[in-house]
């Protein structure tokens, strides 16, 4: 005999879980772990590590020197594409696509994780005090101290963001697969483009990017919930049983409900 007819649709499963926070959680943990390490050798002045810096900043401005072409190159990048202002614009178009959407906390805790970035850079600027490189034939120039790189730092934030948000929304992995590609060669590439433009140390840009990840495991242990279009926990609506139909005598002629005559 067959089962009866379910009275409930059975809900939907929730094959799109959202993503764990924990890699980025022990990522962050890792490098702030680091970071606290770098700071008080770079603070102490610690000779083997000025050292190395040294070397690599000597070798990256002799080649801007003799490479006019490269160096206007690493300026665009540097100047224009990867700057913080461009990265501080790029996700101030995010949450303005999260105002419009309607999903205020979102816009906020954007906000917020992009005004943290600055004011942690900034006040580990004017602690450390760190001297920029100086060169009797400099490639270019900036402002404020030297450590941490706020290039670095705001492009590790930024990519970390927009790669937590990809994830949030599951979009789709070759998708998120060409964003942490491009992610990668833009945290990669700005560090190397302060670093050639000989407006930094190699710790600088180091702590920078170890920042950048801290910072970002914060923002993604504080971010709200971002709903997506599986977000559809609640069951279906319910629909009564159809009763049974009963089974008609083969005679047609004859109502179900009347006697059989002889």
């Amino acid at each position: 005999m067959e089962p009866p007819p379910p009275t409930h649709a059975a809900a939907r499963p929730n094959t799109h879980a959202r993503p764990g926070r924990r890699p980025w959680l022990l990522a962050g943990a890792g490098c702030a772990a680091l970071f606290a390490v770098l700071l008080p050798l770079v603070a102490a002045g610690w000779g083997p590590l000025m050292s190395l810096d040294h070397d690599i900043a000597d070798g990256l401005h002799r080649s801007a020197v003799n490479h006019s072409g490269s160096t206007r190159t690493q300026r665009i990048l540097s100047d224009w594409v990867w700057d913080p202002w461009t990265m501080r614009a790029l996700l101030a178009v995010v949450a303005g696509w999260y105002v419009w959407r309607g999903r205020w906390p979102i816009a906020l805790w954007l906000a917020v994780a992009t005004a943290a970035g600055t004011v942690v850079q900034q006040g580990l600027k004017a602690a450390v005090g760190r001297d920029r490189p100086q060169w009797p034939d400099p490639v270019d120039s900036a402002h404020y101290a030297a450590f941490p790189s706020g290039h670095a730092l705001t492009a590790t934030l930024t990519c970390g963001l927009l790669l937590w948000l990809l994830a949030a929304h599951r979009v789709r992995r070759p998708w998120r697969g060409l964003a942490a590609a491009l992610a990668t060669v833009s945290v990669v590439g700005v560090g190397f483009t302060r670093l050639y433009l000989g407006v930094h140390w190699a710790t600088d840009v180091l702590a920078g990017w170890l920042l950048g990840v801290a910072l970002t495991a914060v923002a993604v242990l504080l971010c709200p919930t971002v709903p997506t279009p599986y977000d559809t926990n609640a069951p279906a609506a319910t629909s009564a049983p159809e009763p049974p139909h009963r089974r008609q005598p083969p005679d047609g002629d004859h109502h179900p409900h009347a006697p059989d005559t002889p």
